[in-house]
This record gives structure tokens, C-alpha cells and sequence, in this order.
């Protein structure tokens, strides 16, 4: 939504090539076609370069992971869990994920779907997706012998919440989103021995130039 979205996920990509071994990039539900369209990259990249460089970016989004385990511990992913019980990481892996990103199905629930403090399972608020509680987080983690998932997906005033017992952490490294919201932003180091969580937040810094969303086709300004 920002309107330099270009020039971070350049540096991103930019980062994988010089740390292969380092950088592990995954989707997020925002990098598909509709929500690129709407949110401005689309606008952005077309702008600042052309067509056939926007279809590059899509076909790198395309084939992007949609999760990755961390010392065999720690699952991240996106957005969060799923409809079902004992989801196992072997089913994560059937689905091909190298195609726009599904209305329905275990893609699009690691991409949309948001933690709630009650338990079991509830219909989302954003219309896709769902809502999952404590016992879904319980059996997914004791399914596949994990300690935490971490995921992002949800604007949080201090940048980071730790939900459901401590198993389920919410993380969003944007400050100011949108350069309207004021919440802070925040990341997460763990160390390899023990596999704690240790939260660094941080205040936005004044950017300069076009404001937020101002190549989103939703504002009419894709064309600017």
C-alpha cells in the first residue's frame, strides 16, 4: 500500500541474491494480482517502469512459498491456520503453489486467515479466509511436533501481540501504516539454542515524496 513498494521488495529480492543461505522470502496475501491491482504496485511499477516488469514481479510472486519452519520449531506463514484439524506440513506441501492465489483451501487460509481469542473456529471478517483459536493453534502445533507459530497479516499498536498461551504471535514491521494508523513497528530475533523470541519495535521516520496509496487504482490514481 506504501508507494515505494518497488524500491523494497528490489532490496528484498536484492538480499536473497547476495544471502541465499540467509534470506528466505515467503507470499503474503497482498502479492496476487487483485490486491496488487487495487493497492497500487500494479500503479507503481507501471509507472516507474512498465508492463513487462510488473508481469516479472507477478510471475516471482507466484512462485513464492507460502510458509517455512524455523529450526524445526517455529512455523511461519502469513496469515494463520486452517478449517480443518490435524493439517500436517506434508499437506502443506501438496497443493502447487505457483499460480494466483486461491479463493479456498490451505493456500489462501496460510494467506488470510487471522487468530481469535475464543476457541475453535469462526467465519472471517474480511469475507475470506477464517478465524482460528487457541485449540486450532494447540492442534496444529502438537501435530507436527512444533513450539510457535508466527505470523503477520493484522496492523498491531506496539507491532507485535503474543496470543493464544504464547504459541501464536502476531508480528508487523510496517510503522505508521499508511502513514495514517500510528502504531509502531516490530521484528523478532531468536536465538538457535533455546528458540525464545526476542521483539525489537521502532517508530516510522517521516519518507518523502508521494504519500501512501497513491498509485492505487481503488483512489484513481493508478494513471498519475
Amino acid at each position: 500500500r506504501g508507494s515505494y513498494s518497488l524500491e523494497n521488495v528490489v532490496t528484498l529480492l536484492a538480499l536473497k541474491v547476495l544471502y541465499p543461505e540467509a534470506i528466505y522470502l515467503s507470499r503474503g496475501n497482498h502479492e496476487g494480482l487483485s490486491m496488487n491491482r487495487v493497492y497500487g504496485f500494479e500503479g507503481e511499477v507501471k509507472k516507474k517502469y512498465d508492463e513487462g516488469v510488473f508481469d516479472l514481479f507477478s510471475e516471482v510472486f507466484n512462485a513464492l512459498p507460502t510458509g517455512h519452519i524455523i529450526n524445526r520449531k517455529v512455523f511461519v506463514t502469513h496469515g494463520g491456520l486452517y478449517s480443518k484439524d490435524n493439517v500436517t506440513i506434508e499437506d502443506l506441501q501438496k497443493p502447487s503453489r505457483f499460480g494466483e492465489i486461491p479463493e479456498s483451501g490451505l493456500i489462501c487460509e496460510s494467506l488470510w486467515a487471522d487468530p481469535q481469542p475464543m476457541k475453535g473456529r469462526s467465519p472471517s471478517k474480511r469475507g475470506v479466509g477464517l478465524s482460528f483459536g487457541p485449540d486450532v493453534t494447540e492442534n496444529f502445533l502438537q501435530t507436527n511436533n512444533l513450539k510457535l507459530v508466527v505470523r503477520s497479516h493484522e496492523v498491531k499498536d506496539e507491532g507485535y501481540v503474543v496470543e493464544h498461551d504464547g504459541k501464536c504471535i502476531t508480528i508487523f514491521s510496517a510503522p505508521n501504516y499508511c502513514d495514517s494508523i500510528g502504531n509502531k513497528g516490530a521484528f523478532i530475533r531468536f536465538r538457535g539454542d533455546t528458540m525464545e523470541p526476542k521483539f525489537t519495535t521502532f517508530v516510522h521516520v517521516k519518507h518523502p515524496g508521494k504519500r501512501a496509496m497513491f498509485y492505487s487504482s481503488a483512489f484513481g490514481n493508478m494513471m498519475m
